[in-house]
């Protein structure tokens, strides 16, 4: 997909994954129709779709085909919405706006809720697992492999355990980045490995590089996300703002003070970006997106 400006790109990509995910996601006209409308609801029309970019990024530097990164995107992005949904229950952090309406269980019911992230999950690697054209099986393995592993107890199951825990508690710097690294930083290093895997294969340096971009992306992410929770209004966020100190959770905020937070994501950024030199123009995308979610308002 070519695009006159990052912007446009951004745009085209988004507009592409609302068009595949509303293919994709099963018909709220037929029966479980509550079930299938959750799924839609809580899936559509909303979101920055930041992973889906990730995915589509990291493709197009590695030739990958628009196919099959829609369906690769698609997949992550319904593994993302799933842990929203549950995230959001009250046995969680018990939230009643996301994505600027109401929580999944506030809109449905908690029961519904439960099945509508199982109903996600499940989904995605149903599309992931499907053939795709020019993937080797073995390939498509190891994309199954990579969101499976991203998503389970040593990621992104595991790293919310572990905020479940903390709550009250007062992290040190390695230990609050340990557990982001697992709740936000997985499914954001596998949404660009899975790019990456989708296309002429690279050198295991190169996709070292591309995992060591997405990493420290994916620690920015959340230094950015905090910094927000406290400086931006619910409005903008399109979530509840101020959620993390109101339940006394240990954020990059609260260990470090609000510049030294912000000063920390562009160290963070600058490191990412080191680390594609080597791919000079090829990895123009990758670069314009990670300064998009270090610089973003919302």
């Amino acid at each position: 997909m070519q695009a006159e400006n990052f912007s446009h790109w951004m745009t085209c990509v988004q507009q592409e994954m609302e068009l595949t995910l509303a293919r994709l996601l099963p018909d709220a006209a037929h029966a479980p129709q509550t079930l299938h409308s959750a799924m839609r609801y809580s899936t559509l029309e909303g979101g920055k779709r930041a992973r889906p970019l990730l995915v589509y990024a990291a493709g197009e530097l590695c030739g990958a085909s628009a196919d099959n990164l829609a369906r690769i995107a698609a997949a992550v992005e319904l593994v993302h919405v799933y842990s929203l949904v549950h995230d959001d229950m009250p046995c969680m952090d018990d939230d009643v706006l996301r994505r600027g309406k109401a929580t999944c269980h506030v809109a449905f019911d908690e029961a519904t809720a439960l099945l509508t992230g199982d109903a996600l999950q499940t989904l995605a690697f149903d599309l992931l697992s499907q053939p795709m054209a020019g993937i080797e099986p073995a390939t498509q393995l190891a994309l199954v492999q990579t969101l499976a592993r991203a998503s389970g107890h040593a990621g992104m199951a595991g790293g919310q355990a572990i905020d479940l825990a903390s709550v009250g508690l007062e992290l040190s710097l390695p230990e609050l980045e340990y557990m982001h690294l697992m709740k936000t930083g997985a499914l954001i290093r596998a949404a660009v490995m899975l790019g990456a895997q989708a296309g002429t294969p690279l050198s295991s340096d190169e996709l070292a590089r591309l995992d060591h971009f997405a990493k420290c992306i994916g620690l920015a992410f959340q230094v950015v996300d905090d910094v927000l929770d406290v400086d931006a209004d619910s409005q903008a966020l399109g979530k509840t703002a101020g959620k993390d100190a109101a339940n006394d959770k240990p954020t990059y905020v609260s260990l470090m003070g609000l510049a030294r937070a912000r000063e920390f994501a562009r160290e963070l950024s600058s490191d990412a970006f080191d680390a594609l030199e080597p791919f000079a123009g090829k990895a123009a995308r990758l670069r314009e997106l990670g300064r998009y979610i270090v610089e973003r308002s919302f």
